[in-house]
């Protein structure tokens, strides 16, 4: 039993990190630019991975050569784009609205499986989804819904929204492939992929914001050792031991975590409509991975 318990440390360490990495994307504004610190935590992850992972990922190779272009793939969505729109969005955004948004992905999953794998819809994926929306819109309009007609809302929020979808569709195009590898030789395979996509953005990036520093080195270290290695360890092994529905939950965390080390850490204020926006916003959440009744069953009962 302790043992079971003990496996709960796993996705909770890992949402932790997950937390630390939001607050790190926001100390990278102004001192290196996003594709910059993309690239180089690509490059110290896969320099970590490679002591470990290189070995066995050469011997599968012939495993490997077949869904190379599928790795590519992923790698780009959830090591490129993802990062960077999260780098892009913490330039106009708040550390806890970025928590939000990233929280919403199990929800966002479920929705994108239904489009494209033929999931059924659910009940609780559409009433959840629609909490989900009114918690967002109250969030990004500070609390005044209204006020989104007049002002609109700020870059970083809908960037980080399209972040999370991004991240979704990862974890769908991942459920649907089955690349025959190893976890972590396929996470490795990933980021040798965004490793080459992003080398062009890093030269095309002005030399001042590449610039590896004091300042620079610390978040480079956070985000490509305990976020792109560490982070990725936990998570597996606690989707091992408790199941991805489990792990999914705590998701839910990750904005809690993010506020305190944003007051802590950046000192940004936590206001009302936080805490009553990204409720709702993670209530919805919760409705969509509790309420699994087939939508189009209902809907054929109530015909009847």
């Amino acid at each position: 039993m302790l043992k079971r318990n003990a496996a709960f440390l796993y996705p909770f360490l890992a949402i932790v990190l997950w937390a630390g990495n939001v607050i790190v994307s926001r100390l990278s504004v102004h001192s290196i630019g996003p594709q910059a610190i993309t690239f180089y935590r690509l490059l110290l992850a896969v320099l970590l991975m490679s002591l470990f992972v290189a070995g066995p990922a050469w011997r599968s190779r012939h495993a490997i050569w077949p869904h190379l272009g599928q790795f590519v793939i992923l790698g780009f969505l959830a090591m490129c784009l993802f990062q960077s729109l999260s780098y892009l969005a913490a330039e106009t955004t708040t550390a806890t609205n970025m928590a939000v948004f990233t929280a919403l992905t199990p929800l966002l999953t479920v929705g994108l499986s239904a489009l494209l794998l033929g999931e059924p819809p659910t009940v609780g994926m559409v009433g959840g989804g629609l909490l989900s929306l009114a918690g967002l819109v109250y969030l990004v309009s500070g609390g005044s819904p209204a006020s989104l007609v007049h002002a609109g809302v700020h870059v970083g929020d809908p960037l980080m929204l399209l972040a999370a979808v991004v991240y979704a569709l990862y974890g769908v195009l991942l459920k649907r492939w089955n690349l025959g590898v190893t976890g972590w030789q396929s996470t490795y395979l990933q980021a040798l992929c965004a490793l080459a996509i992003m080398f062009p953005a890093f030269l095309a990036t002005p030399a001042p914001l590449r610039e590896l520093n004091r300042d620079t080195l610390p978040l480079i270290a956070y985000a490509g050792g305990l976020a792109s290695v560490v982070l990725p360890f936990f998570w597996v092994r606690g989707v091992q031991h408790l199941g991805p529905n489990r792990c999914a939950v705590f998701m839910n965390l990750l904005p809690v975590f993010t506020a305190a080390g944003a007051i802590v850490v950046l000192g940004e204020p936590i206001r009302s409509y936080h805490v009553v926006g990204g409720g709702l916003a993670l209530l919805g959440v919760a409705v969509a991975q509790i309420v699994r009744r087939p939508l189009l069953r209902r809907a054929a009962l109530a015909a009847e």
